[in-house]
């Protein structure tokens, strides 16, 4: 009995098997092992927060000792501290063009978002909707969509419209096709069951179905938010008279290969920034979906 009680006594408690034992309990060696640990798994953290900045610094760093190195031309291929300059010089216009084509972007992006989980969902849950309309969307999807703006400058004019509609259209395919796939991968067996328990199709869907495909509905947000930026700029070049896309136009018309560039690393940050949005979205609410992939053994270690 004075056995059984020692060892209820040292026994971890639940969910508590991860931290280390007590100081009392633990050799030199073994404390000395875990403080490494705790030390290389902090170091690591601190690596990837720095690592994304330091990959961009010095690909930034390359490009204009590369230039300066083999005397590029201006004309050809900046360096970055001469797109800085045409950022300063031309903020105002960019300002207000980036946020032309923002708006022109989100708007389009969130329609898809509304259109491809609805018909995600309707797809996903029906073999025939599945065989029926999966041809049509491969063949829209297809068409290339710098093809489609003249048509839409017909039938709406130049303007934010054209941006707003090739948004929608190159962001869609990607949100109705994993939401679909998420919906129609739901095990058989898991289904048989819970109609043997008395669940409609339509609680199929809601409690198992849409669960099991957000996963794949926001690794769709995520490809969707940054080719609907591609949308916008095609359709700001083609047909429009304000965004980032035309602001480009114009300036390569007059050989203004700084601020073309400039116009680039706006969009490019635009999209980076929509993406962190979308991962923090997904992190705090189908976080339970990839807990596997990153969990590290969290060490609790005295004195470290």
């Amino acid at each position: 009995m004075a056995s059984d009680a020692a060892l209820t006594a040292t026994a971890p408690a639940p969910g508590t098997a991860a931290k280390a034992p007590a100081d009392a309990t633990m050799s030199p060696e073994a404390l000395r092992r875990l403080q490494a640990m705790a030390l290389a798994q902090r170091r690591r953290r601190r690596l990837q927060a720095w690592l994304p900045w330091l990959v961009i610094i010095g690909m930034f760093v390359i490009w204009e000792a590369g230039v300066r190195a083999f005397n590029v031309q201006q004309f050809v291929l900046p360096a970055p501290t001469a797109i800085a300059e045409s950022m300063i010089k031309w903020w105002v216009p960019l300002l207000d063009n980036s946020w032309q084509t923002l708006m022109t972007t989100l708007i389009g992006f969130f329609l898809a978002v509304i259109f491809g989980l609805l018909l995600g969902v309707a797809i996903g849950s029906s073999s025939l909707l599945y065989h029926g309309l999966y041809p049509l969307l491969i063949g829209f999807n297809s068409v290339p969509k710098v093809a489609v703006v003249p048509i839409l400058v017909i039938w709406f004019g130049i303007g934010t419209v054209p941006a707003v509609i090739t948004a929608f259209m190159i962001s869609f395919f990607p949100i109705v096709v994993n939401v679909a796939t998420g919906i129609a991968t739901v095990e058989p067996e898991l289904r048989d069951v819970l109609r043997a328990l008395g669940a409609k199709p339509s609680d199929i869907i809601r409690k198992v179905g849409l669960p099991r495909a957000m996963p794949y509905f926001f690794a769709s947000l995520k490809i969707a938010i940054t080719v609907a930026f591609v949308g916008s700029i095609i359709a700001e070049t083609v047909a429009a008279n304000k965004g980032i896309g035309h602001l480009m136009i114009l300036a390569s018309s007059r050989f203004d290969v700084p601020l073309v560039f400039a116009g680039l690393i706006v969009t490019a940050v635009m999209g980076v920034a929509m993406y962190v949005a979308a991962v923090a979205i997904e992190n705090r609410t189908t976080g339970w979906a990839m807990r596997g992939q990153n969990d590290q053994q969290q060490v609790s270690v005295p004195g470290v």
